[in-house]
């Protein structure tokens, strides 16, 4: 069960951040993933009903492991962290095919959504993905563009992607935005909602 402050906006380093209303599915309470890094702990939920393929896919990949041993490769402060397919030697993790874009699921890219990363073909994206840190409707569908599925949120631990998102970064292996030092996703597994 979320907490009572959740209803009403929480407040995690430097700017608000309101949890959007509980996802309701056909199977019981949604999907919860508790990501483990070197930096602390955040609980993310799937909307598993607004955007199935997307919260599957990644619901996949966390149960098989991929997420545990990459880090965090892309941080811009004042708009994304991104992870999910990179090992801290800049080593992109084998995924399995891509699939189609759910951006057009009535979701907005706001702050502590999670997303779908993807190359500029709409039906790329595979286990990468990115937290919003602030509002972000330039990623949202529309003047022609496809935009970036949302597929859930952090419900909780808003303050650990803040500190992820200070960490000093610069270029490594052919990238830019890369932590100087790496951000390791420990471990990322399925928890039961609380309550």
């Amino acid at each position: 069960m979320r907490p009572a402050a959740a209803e009403q906006g929480v407040t995690s380093g430097p700017r608000p951040f309101t949890i959007p209303a509980p996802s309701t599915t056909l199977h019981g309470p949604p999907a919860m993933i508790r990501f483990e890094t070197t930096l602390g702990s955040f609980t993310v939920e799937l909307f598993e009903k607004e955007a199935p393929i997307s919260a599957k896919n990644f619901l996949d990949y966390a149960e098989a492991g991929h997420f545990d041993g990459t880090v965090f490769h892309r941080v811009i402060p004042g708009f994304v962290i991104q992870g999910g397919g990179m090992t801290a030697d800049m080593r992109q993790r084998e995924t399995r095919a891509p699939i189609r874009n759910e951006a057009d699921n009535g979701l907005k890219n706001r702050r502590g959504t999670l997303s779908m990363a993807r190359t500029n073909d709409p039906h790329s994206a595979t286990s990468q993905f990115f937290v919003n840190l602030v509002d972000n409707a330039s990623l949202d569908p529309g003047r022609g563009g496809a935009g970036y599925a949302v597929f859930g949120c952090v419900t909780e631990g808003m303050d650990v992607v803040d500190k992820i998102a200070a960490v000093k970064t610069g270029s490594k292996g052919g990238h830019q935005d890369v932590p100087v030092t790496p951000v390791e996703v420990k471990s990322a597994k399925r928890v039961e909602q609380a309550g």
